[in-house]
Parts: C-alpha cells; sequence; structure tokens
C-alpha cells in the first residue's frame, strides 16, 4: 500500500539566511527602498520568504532592523533633494505650478509615512497645555475643584 506524502514545507525546516542575499537585503532596505522593489527582482527570494527570515534568525532581524532606520533616514535627506530640486521654466520665464505640487505632494507622502513608521523621530510632536487661558488654574483643577463641588452638593440634598 501507498503512503500519501504531505503535501508543503515540513515543520522545522528552516534554513539559513543565503549571506549572499542577507547583505543584499540589509544594503537594499538601509539605502530607503522598498523590500517589495528588492523582492520582485530576478534570482531574489519572495517577500514571505524574507519576513520568515526575520522571524527565524534574530541576527538577520537586527541588521534588518537596523537598515530599516538607516533607509528612514535615507527618504528623509530625498525629502531634502526634492526640495532644493528647482523647477523647470517655460519659453516664457514661468514654472510649472503643476511640477510644484507634484513635487510638494512626494514630500508630502513620504514625510507621512515616515511619521508612521517612526513616530519618534519623524512626526510632529503635540503638546497639550492644561493651563487655562490666564495661567491661574490648570484644567486638571478645576475639573477637580467642579466634581468636589458637585459630590458636596449632592450629599447636601440627601
Amino acid at each position: 500500500m501507498t503512503e500519501k506524502k504531505k503535501m508543503g514545507r515540513p515543520k522545522g525546516s528552516f534554513k539559513p539566511v543565503p549571506k549572499d542575499h542577507a547583505d543584499a537585503i540589509v544594503e537594499w532596505i538601509g539605502e530607503g527602498k522598498t523590500l517589495r522593489d528588492y523582492c520582485r527582482q530576478p534570482g531574489s527570494p519572495a517577500f514571505r520568504t524574507v519576513y520568515d527570515w526575520i522571524d527565524k534568525d534574530p541576527s538577520f532581524a537586527a541588521r534588518f532592523a537596523k537598515a530599516r532606520l538607516d533607509g528612514f533616514d535615507q527618504i528623509a535627506q530625498e525629502c531634502f533633494s526634492i526640495a532644493d530640486e528647482a523647477p523647470p521654466i517655460d519659453d516664457k520665464g514661468k514654472t510649472d505650478s503643476g511640477y510644484v505640487s507634484w513635487q510638494k505632494n512626494r514630500i508630502w507622502t513620504r514625510m507621512q509615512l515616515l511619521a508612521r513608521w517612526d513616530p519618534k523621530r519623524y512626526s510632529e510632536r503635540q503638546q497639550i497645555d492644561h493651563t487655562s487661558s490666564d495661567g491661574s488654574m490648570s484644567v486638571v483643577e478645576r475639573l477637580a475643584r467642579g466634581r468636589k463641588r458637585l459630590a458636596e452638593s449632592d450629599d447636601g440634598e440627601e
């Protein structure tokens, strides 16, 4: 009688990350390029395979994480390059406003992504001021005083 072979990858058959791929991926990500673009190249591993390597190889995961941070910095530097690029000027000496809008959109998109990917370094910090307009009492103090008065009035009615 013939035994049925199980489909899929055998459990526990993790193969280490090939050094050439690991080095190339880390360099690619460190330049601010996307993993998806790397994986679309001929001979490159599948996108999911790279994430399996990250899950199973702590050394590669650490290198990948460091490369991501370096890549974020590269994307931020790219924003400066885009902003510093002079817009084309037509025959009448006017700047193409559509081009300027496109460049602004490129910068805005990158900055929004950086703010989500690495909020500690790239998001706008918002600070809430808890003092009243005249600076006499904070909102927290005013709420506490209001609660105290409400509790006192409830006690007196019973």
